[in-house]
């Protein structure tokens, strides 16, 4: 008896971990090889022109002064900067940069704050403009359409008293990286663009990039990189999400206008080698080189950002070194060396994500699991109202009570809870790694330990299912031998039955899609 359940166990152990495997795209990134060198890892901009007026951070007073930035069919706040000579007044003939936000709400009041402070205290005049949300949510963006709103700040910042019309740049963050591109390929009179912590690749793939990467530093199992295409790569729930596949790449294509690339080598999320080699090749592809200079900052994050004194602040030296590349133009422009600072170690190519085959429409995904999550709660309801209908009411006996045949409710209880138990507790456990992975930390008890859990519960939950095929398999043996033994007897055992095998079955196979009962360790 216990070889055979230890064999059908193993069976049904086999047979997921081979559903898993079949029923959706592998991860197998490809390593990089040819990593960038920069020339130096000074990263002072060369090429300017001797008495060419160049500010230091810090050398003038700041002014700020809040502005309304009218766009199509509303209007949204700024905050505008401008640095201050000895008579109290703006400076005159500076040039100008307009601020695009990243990810997130993006008030002016919040953003850039330190940056763009800088910037006017070396005698770049800023703005920073709200970010327009009525047409931006999680589901749904255009950046087309924002790269248009942002226009608008840009066509403002050039009619500001002490702001040279004709210099007149935008600075782009993370996100912000792929509209830039697009407002300087409409509006070629754009001087110059900054682009920091770019992408380059289209969302998709930088979302997968970064989850590898922060899944990499947080030590998980092999098995759970198998998440990886099955979560990015279908269809979210609930349909949106066109943004995820926008390619920013032909706009580079377009660009005149000279290009500063920095990237932070402490920033996991960002293929900061491949993203500066990308823009430098689509820069060229029309024979026209925009220039573009590249920076790395060691030990910066995403943000550009270092521990200084217990907090975050801006890297030192990059704001000297925008602000030197923005007032020494046209010299900074291409000046030697083109690539300088920390040297970069992207471990892994940013590629495009594997798209699942049989399970790449989210509401599929979500809806196998709430309707097998469901049967296991309906049968035994129903089996509960019935068995209180009877007694309560109509004061029957128990002994035509619907029944199930002998050891077969206790392991069928064991087999429902059993795949309820592990799909709760792969959540709590991807739930508990993202955070992790978001904090960029490490905790071996919770990554390696609660691994090991989800799959333990897994294989209690395969014994389960054994089981139950022993006890359906021992009924019918008795039956064919003339005893009066059913499987289910009574149609209220016979739903709790069915119910229990496809609510079990929908999770099971779900498990298996994500890894669960993926073979090795």
């Amino acid at each position: 008896m216990v070889f055979r359940t230890i064999a059908t166990t193993a069976a049904i152990l086999v047979g997921l971990a081979l559903t898993g495997a079949v029923a959706g795209p592998q991860w197998d990134p490809v390593p990089v090889t040819d990593h960038l060198v920069p020339a130096t890892d000074d990263t002072a901009i060369g090429g300017v022109v001797p008495g060419t007026d160049i500010g230091e951070v810090g050398e003038f007073e700041v002014r700020e002064t809040p502005v309304t930035v009218p766009l199509e069919g509303t209007v949204v706040g700024g905050l505008l900067r401008q640095p201050l000579g000895d008579d109290g007044e703006p400076l005159a003939d500076r040039p100008g940069v307009v601020y695009v936000h990243g990810a997130g709400t993006g008030k002016a009041s919040e953003a850039f704050t330190e940056s763009a402070t800088a910037l006017a205290s070396a005698g770049v005049v800023t703005l920073v403009p709200d970010k327009r949300l009525d047409t931006y949510t999680t589901r749904d963006r255009d950046y087309v359409a924002m790269a248009a709103d942002y226009q608008h700040s840009v066509d403002l910042l050039r009619t500001v008293d002490g702001v040279d019309p004709e210099q007149v740049g935008v600075y782009g963050e993370s996100e912000g990286t792929w509209i830039v591109p697009v407002m300087q390929a409409q509006d070629p009179t754009i001087a110059y663009t900054v682009l920091v912590s770019a992408p380059v690749v289209p969302p998709r793939q930088q979302a997968a990039f970064a989850v590898d990467s922060y899944l990499r530093n947080t030590g998980v199992p092999q098995q759970v990189f198998r998440a990886i295409p099955r979560a990015v790569g279908m269809q979210l729930p609930g349909g949106g999400f066109e943004y995820a596949d926008f390619d920013v790449r032909p706009w580079l294509e377009q660009q005149t206008a000279p290009v500063l690339v920095v990237y932070g080598t402490a920033d996991p999320s960002m293929p900061i080698e491949q993203g500066a080699r990308q823009v430098i090749a689509d820069t060229a592809v029309n024979g026209d080189d925009a220039p573009v200079t590249v920076r790395y900052y060691a030990g910066a994050n995403h943000g550009i950002h270092v521990p200084v004194d217990g907090g975050m602040h801006l890297h030192p030296d990059f704001a000297r070194d925008v602000a030197t590349w923005i007032q020494g133009m046209p010299g900074t422009a291409d000046a030697a060396p083109r690539i300088a600072g920390d040297t970069p170690n992207q471990l892994y190519v940013a590629s495009a994500v594997p798209q699942p085959r049989w399970w790449g429409n989210g509401d599929i995904v979500v809806g196998g699991v709430v309707a097998g999550a469901a049967l296991l709660v309906v049968g035994p309801l129903v089996w509960g109202v019935h068995a209180l209908v009877r007694r309560v009411v109509l004061r029957r006996s128990s002994s035509a009570a619907p029944r199930l045949a002998r050891g077969l409710r206790s392991s069928l209880l064991g087999l429902g809870l059993g795949s309820l138990a592990t799909m709760v507790a792969l959540v709590v456990y991807l739930l508990a790694v993202a955070r992790l992975a978001l904090d960029y930390q490490r905790d071996d008890l919770v990554v390696q330990g609660g691994w090991i859990v989800v799959r333990l519960l897994g294989v209690a939950t395969a014994v389960a299912a054994a089981l139950v095929i022993r006890r359906v398999a021992d009924a019918r043996t008795e039956r064919r031998a003339g005893a009066d033994v059913a499987v289910a007897r009574g149609w209220p055992a016979v739903l709790t039955f069915w119910c229990t095998l496809a609510g079990s079955l929908a999770l099971l196979v779900t498990l298996a899609y994500w890894g669960v009962y993926q073979l090795g360790i």
